[in-house]
C-alpha cells in the first residue's frame, strides 16, 4: 500500500515522502498514530503541489539572500568606539555589535548570519564573513575607528 508521511517515521521515511509499506503496517499503526495517509491521486496532487510552492520559496529567499550579499559586498560599514591611551577598545565587539552598525547602514541581517572568530579588540580594518543563506557568503569590509 502507498502512504504519505504526515510525520518522520523512524527507518520507514521523512514527513511528506511517498513510500511502500505493508496493508497490515499501515491500517494498524501508520493510520491508527497519524503518522500517515493514504496515498490517493488527489493527495499526491496536494503533496506535488507543496513541494513545488516549497521549492519556490527557497529559490526566492536565496535569491533575496544574494542581492543583500552583493549589497553588503558593497557597502563598507564603520563603527567608532571609545579606546584607551593604548589604543585598545573599552570592552570588545561582538556580532550584536555589527548587526547594529549594518542597521545603521541600512542593511537588515540577523547577528547569528555574522561568521566571527573571535571579538574585536582593537581598531583596524577587518573583513569578515556574512552567510545570509545556506550557501550564500559575501565578504563584509568593517572599520573600527577612534571616537
Amino acid at each position: 500500500m502507498k502512504v504519505i508521511l504526515l510525520k518522520d517515521v523512524p527507518s520507514q521515511g521523512k514527513k511528506g515522502e511517498l513510500i511502500n509499506v505493508s496493508d497490515g503496517y499501515a491500517k494498524n499503526y501508520l493510520f491508527k498514530n497519524g503518522l500517515a495517509k493514504e496515498a490517493t491521486s488527489q493527495a499526491i496532487n496536494a503533496l506535488n503541489t507543496q513541494a513545488e510552492a516549497a521549492a519556490h520559496h527557497k529559490k526566492v529567499e536565496k535569491d533575496a539572500a544574494i542581492a543583500l550579499a552583493k549589497q553588503i559586498e558593497n557597502t563598507p560599514v564603520s563603527l567608532k568606539v571609545k579606546v584607551g591611551a593604548s589604543g585598545k577598545l573599552f570592552g570588545a565587539l561582538n556580532t550584536q555589535n555589527i548587526s547594529d552598525a549594518l542597521k545603521k547602514a541600512g542593511l537588515e541581517l540577523d547577528k547569528k548570519k555574522i561568521v566571527l572568530k573571535e571579538p574585536i579588540k582593537t581598531l583596524g580594518v577587518f573583513k569578515l564573513t556574512v552567510k545570509p543563506y545556506a550557501d550564500v557568503s559575501s565578504v563584509l569590509t568593517l572599520t573600527v575607528e577612534a571616537e
